[in-house]
């Protein structure tokens, strides 16, 4: 696996970032251990707002909303999570010998919590999270609602905690989705699971294409410059409902996701996407990912497909709980991604998930697919400032 080194950004060239973003590192490693690389805009003395990104994104990933944000008063940081980009102190140990607890919900929330103290603050006005970061905003609002004083969601729903087997609700048989994917024609198999599989950071890193061409695809398909992106919510958990999903969700059986990349590129012009991608963008997710390889970013998928037995025990620790400060919900009307969990947006309105008067209502976004705060960063921002103005 590449090396994730250059502590404090050592040897690192400076990020291509827009006029009011600097770069900084805070130090975490005598709590959570991680020396977390941040993007920083707005004054420290204002309240704080987080962004965390999702996969296979980066804190870069904020880099249109940010300043906007931060003029309306208020000190706005993104990290790199850990497991990515130029933050480091993760276990880099190979597939069978990591450690996945450091990638359970209560060690992520951990991290987050132990950022907010070492940036000077003890609450944080709201934290905002894209696609795996969604899960990080909505989870600390959850767990820690004394800091975390409201939160967005982008482009996947929260959804409520399990809660344990009971006299009064026995547990279900669970459905081996996998299984009856498998039985579909042609045999298909879900990405989450395929990107918690040994072989997976290996395919991700030496793509035939090339890591330039394959990223552009994987960008480009999800995005709403792919006109095949018509989601619309599924009707159950079940395999011929998830068949509907784009095949960069429902893969092949026998693919790996560069070459369902691959077909599904076939035909399409690759520079579409360069009018919210550029490739000097681009160029960014591809030097950091060369360096530091996917592993750790994939072993968030291996820690929350239930294949970490304490990822799963931890997750009922939050029996019961929901939601108690405002929260939104802000997507791309051409994202499959506000589907692919059936029934988890309309959660929100479940008072058991949410409590009542919290939620703050969802925008989609029009022109824009998975990767909404780049590819429509201008109505983002309205949409956040939106809802801050109403808090």
């Amino acid at each position: 696996m590449p090396s994730n080194t250059a502590p404090s950004g050592a040897g690192l060239a400076p990020l291509p970032l827009p006029q009011g973003i600097s770069e900084d590192y805070i130090d975490c490693t005598s709590s959570c251990g991680l020396n977390f690389h941040v993007l920083r805009a707005g004054k420290s003395t204002d309240p704080l707002i987080l962004f965390c990104h999702g996969y296979p994104e980066l804190a870069f990933s904020w880099r249109k909303v940010m300043p906007a944000i931060a003029a309306k008063g208020f000190h706005c940081v993104a990290m790199d999570q850990r497991g990515y980009g130029r933050t480091t102190g993760w276990d880099q140990k190979p597939f069978d010998e990591v450690d996945l607890n450091e990638y359970t919900i209560t060690n992520l929330v951990r991290d987050l919590v132990c950022l907010v103290y070492a940036l000077g603050y003890t609450s944080v006005h709201c934290v905002i999270g894209h696609d795996f970061g969604g899960v990080s905003s909505a989870m600390t609002a959850l767990v820690r609602p004394d800091i975390f004083k409201s939160t967005i969601q982008m482009s996947h729903p929260h959804h409520a905690p399990p809660t344990p087997p009971s006299p009064n609700k026995p547990a279900k048989a669970k459905l081996d989705i996998q299984a009856e994917l498998a039985k579909l024609d042609p045999p298909r198999k879900h990405y989450k699971w395929y990107n918690s599989t040994a072989p997976a950071a290996g395919h991700w890193e030496s793509p035939p294409q090339g890591l330039e061409t394959y990223l552009r695809g994987y960008f480009h398909l999800k995005s709403a410059t792919w006109s095949q992106n018509k989601p619309h919510p599924l009707t159950e958990w079940f395999a011929k409902a998830l068949e509907e999903m784009p095949e960069y969700y429902i893969m092949r059986r026998d693919d790996t996701f560069p070459e369902s990349i691959a077909r599904n590129m076939e035909g399409e012009d690759v520079r579409a996407s360069e009018g919210w991608l550029t490739p000097e963008d681009l160029a960014v997710y591809v030097s950091e990912w060369q360096r530091t390889g996917f592993q750790g970013a994939l072993n968030w998928y291996r820690a929350q497909t239930a294949s970490t037995p304490q990822s799963a025990k931890d997750m009922f620790l939050f029996a019961g709980r929901r939601i108690e400060v405002p929260v939104a919900f802000i997507s791309g009307k051409q994202d499959w991604g506000n589907f692919q969990q059936p029934g988890a947006l309309e959660g929100y309105e479940d008072h058991g998930c949410v409590a009542k008067g919290c939620y703050r209502g969802a925008t989609l976004i029009d022109g824009a697919g998975h990767w909404v705060q780049q590819e429509q960063p201008e109505e983002v921002v309205k949409a956040v400032s939106g809802f801050l103005d109403s808090l």
